[in-house]
């Protein structure tokens, strides 16, 4: 059977997506773990750790993550009950609710996000350039 030039991947490539692979099954590996240490599902530190940076209505949050926005309003609403989340009037729309940390729950995303060393500890083992080139070509593979 002829081979298609167009079917061969080089084996640089193909070590590339592997190590990439590997990469991500670690980090959420330890970001399920990082949660669970906090009494969080992974989806709830994700949405936790976004709301700390700005709150959010639920469509945004959705979005940003990448899935429905119903999974959200129970996800947020588990923040809700331990205190972590609140919901307030969008002072832009006050027709939309915005989902906010409360202060434990910048706390909590703050304690989460120390705990989270698998990404750090190999990063620091790359030079500051070395971890600018590695940012500036994620950049470019992410278009």
């Amino acid at each position: 059977m002829p081979s298609h030039p167009s079917r061969r991947v080089d084996p640089l490539t193909v070590e590339v997506v592997e190590l990439i692979g590997t990469v991500v099954a670690r980090y959420h590996e330890e970001y399920e773990h990082a949660a669970a240490s906090h009494q969080l599902t992974g989806a709830q530190a994700r949405v936790l750790n976004l709301l700390s940076l700005e709150p959010m209505a639920m469509r945004r949050i959705a979005q940003k993550l990448k899935c429905e926005p119903s999974n959200i309003t129970g996800i947020v609403d588990r923040l809700e009950t331990r205190g972590l989340v609140e919901r307030r009037p969008d002072p832009a729309d006050r027709r939309v609710k915005l989902a906010a940390p409360t202060e434990e729950g910048l706390q909590t995303a703050d304690r989460l996000r120390e705990s989270l060393d698998f990404a750090r500890e190999p990063l620091a083992g790359l030079s500051a350039e070395e971890r600018a080139v590695l940012r500036d070509l994620l950049k470019r593979m992410l278009g």
